[in-house]
């Protein structure tokens, strides 16, 4: 004689109540830690290059710059200013909202601190009347949306010790700016891919209120074939995962 097994009604019910409030809390955590702390963005530009490729998925944390509207999910306005403020480091790349409309996400570099004099000459960085100092790492060429380029690796340190990569690809409208004096409470802003770049030699400096926070890991980075609606296409990851954007390249 077999044992017939029967699942009653009410522990269904009793199963769907704890499942409901398992995927509320969830919820609730995921809502709490994106607001405070941490936030995902998605890189579709190469501005940046080659510390961030397009089809990076990165996170950045909030908590180093403290807290203002921009922080929060859709910017309400409920006070103006940073909350438990801290100045960026010269040399971050942050995560910001475009002064020009204060809706879109950008991210950057930080190059120009409040009171600094920045300028572009001949295609060099000059802070403060002195050149950065640079280094040649030679050149190669790279793929980007489809089309080969050639470029110019340049290692730049700025004043506070700080070093990356930045791609030259020769002659720029951006090579020669005039000199920028950074206002209190403001940041120059610049992308690593320099003569592919629209950043603050363009639309003007960054206010501190506009800061989201600081870019910290390359979760994962897919090419520029990856469709989520196409399983074929899932293959297309690249070999970036859990890269940290706080190191020197």
């Amino acid at each position: 004689m077999s044992e017939k097994s029967e699942i009653k009604p009410n522990t269904v019910w009793r199963e769907f109540v704890e499942l409901f409030w398992t995927l509320l809390w969830a919820l609730v955590i995921a809502l709490f830690l994106r607001t405070l702390f941490f936030q995902p963005f998605h890189i579709p530009s190469a501005s940046m290059y080659p510390q961030l490729l397009i089809g990076d998925y990165l996170v950045s944390s909030k908590y180093p710059y403290g807290y203002s509207k921009y922080s929060l999910p859709l910017a309400p306005n409920l006070f103006s200013g940073r909350i438990l403020e801290q100045t960026p480091k010269q040399g971050d790349i942050a995560v910001f909202k475009w002064p020009r409309d204060n809706r879109t996400d950008f991210i950057k570099r930080v190059i120009g601190m409040p009171g600094d004099r920045v300028q572009m000459r001949d295609g060099r960085l000059w802070i403060n009347n002195q050149q950065v100092p640079v280094e040649m790492l030679g050149e190669e060429i790279v793929t980007i949306g489809g089309q080969q380029q050639r470029v110019a690796r340049v290692r730049e340190t700025l004043p506070n010790g700080k070093s990356y990569i930045t791609w030259d690809r020769g002659r720029s409208p951006y090579d020669n700016t005039p000199v920028e004096i950074v206002p209190d409470g403001h940041f120059f802003m610049m992308g690593d891919n320099r003569d592919n770049s629209l950043d603050s030699r363009v639309w003007g400096v960054v206010s501190a209120e506009a800061l989201i926070g600081r870019a910290e890991i390359v979760l994962i980075s897919v090419n520029e074939e990856f469709r989520l609606l196409k399983p074929w296409t899932w293959a297309n990851f690249r070999k970036r995962s859990f890269v940290s954007l706080r190191s020197d390249r």
